[in-house]
């Protein structure tokens, strides 16, 4: 079987497909927001990153799967998104049902089995990391992996599921305020292992990626530089969110989730892909920069009220003007250290523009211009071809 053809079995009927789910999750969100009102949990910090998450990565699942249909990359995120909408919908209706009063709602007891279709949703989109960028296996070995990735996430469903099962038969729902059912019963001891493999596989998957990033060269290293700089991201904002007492914070930092699904859709479409080594450099460095300022600001502070005989006022204002004094410089020395480790490229070719204006300065034959300027673009910017049109005056 050809790559072509094993593709072509993750293809559904027509990207079309795609847009009529996108548009399901649309409504639903749109559903989200009116049940949280009824629940009594419609605030902006709340339920504004959560719908802006959902919207996002479905958003870029629209727009992965009607561009690249045969990339099962788009139809896992948004069948992501569509889960983990419908679970919160069905926790959020739950809640209205048994827990607010409203008895006679129809299919509450289907809205509680259905809550837990963010696991499902969980399962899923490790495989973005695995068939990130093209879709396509290396070898048949993965299939077993996945085979058996399938099998222990069934296990996990079983629990789950039959959790929420027996409280609906038993007539004992009792549910928190996003509708997770709450039970008593402690998880079997079975269940708890298979969480063991299952982490196994998903550092599979990241390793995977990280041998194909060292054999890698050119298109296909910048498409995982892409993966790489999204997953780091999102992963800082999630540790931080998790890490801060803040609730309110901690869910404003959920929206740095976004960068990962952003990151892939960029990568998996390649638009503006060799700009990731210019994002890089400049987030590492206005990072560093960012560091370095609060860390003086604290210092001069610190050094002005507790050992000089400063007040507070005066140096806090001198330390606001030495950190304002400091940017430019400690920015332009930190910029071009940055760049000279992680975007070679751009300070090779700014190095190459600088000298070619050096000498641009005492250049009086018109011919050797023209050869160094034609030199100088084929060096930094590498076209296909060069052409140099030189007016004739007088």
């Amino acid at each position: 079987m050809t790559r072509e053809v094993a593709a072509r079995r993750f293809r559904l009927p027509s990207p079309a497909i795609a847009t009529v789910l996108g548009i399901s999750v649309v409504v639903l969100a749109a559903v989200y927001v009116a049940l949280a009102s009824l629940v009594h949990q419609l605030t902006i910090v709340n339920i504004g990153p959560t719908f802006a998450t959902i919207l996002i990565y479905a958003a870029v699942g629209v727009v992965v799967a009607r561009h690249q249909p045969g990339n099962p990359v788009g139809w896992i995120l948004l069948i992501s998104g569509l889960l983990i909408t419908v679970g919160i919908d069905a926790g959020y209706y739950a809640v209205l049902a048994y827990s607010l009063g409203h008895h006679g709602l129809p299919l509450a007891q289907v809205a509680v089995v259905l809550e837990p279709l963010w696991v499902p949703a969980v399962a899923l989109f490790p495989l973005v990391i695995l068939f990130f960028p093209d879709g396509r296996l290396m070898s048949r070995r993965w299939r077993w992996v996945l085979w058996a990735y399938a099998g222990l996430f069934a296990c996990v469903m079983t629990t789950v599921f039959g959790q929420t099962i027996a409280a609906v038969a038993d007539h004992d729902v009792r549910l928190d305020s996003f509708g997770d059912v709450q039970s008593t019963n402690h998880p079997p001891g079975w269940a708890v292992a298979v969480l063991v493999p299952i982490l196994v596989i998903w550092l599979s998957f990241v390793a995977r990626q990280v041998l194909s990033w060292r054999q890698a060269t050119g298109e296909r290293r910048q498409q995982l530089k892409w993966l790489a700089c999204g997953a780091a991201i999102a992963l800082a904002t999630f540790g931080l969110s998790q890490s801060l007492s803040t609730r309110a914070v901690g869910q404003v930092l959920w929206i740095g989730l976004v960068a990962l699904p952003v990151s892939i859709g960029v990568g998996i479409l390649k638009y503006r892909l060799y700009e990731i080594d210019r994002i890089i450099s400049r987030t590492l460095a206005y990072a560093i920069v960012t560091g370095a300022l609060v860390g003086v600001y604290a210092g001069v502070v610190l050094l002005a009220t507790r050992v000089l005989p400063f007040h507070t006022p005066v140096a806090v204002a001198g330390a606001t003007l030495l950190a304002a004094a400091l940017f430019n410089p400690l920015r332009h020395r930190v910029q071009r250290a940055v760049d000279r480790r992680f975007n070679r490229a751009w300070y090779d070719a700014d190095k190459i523009v600088a000298a070619f204006a050096g000498r641009l300065q005492d250049a009086i034959d018109l011919d050797a211009v023209r050869d160094d300027l034609a030199t100088v673009v084929h060096n930094t910017l590498e076209p296909a071809q060069v052409l140099v049109w030189i007016s004739q005056r007088g």
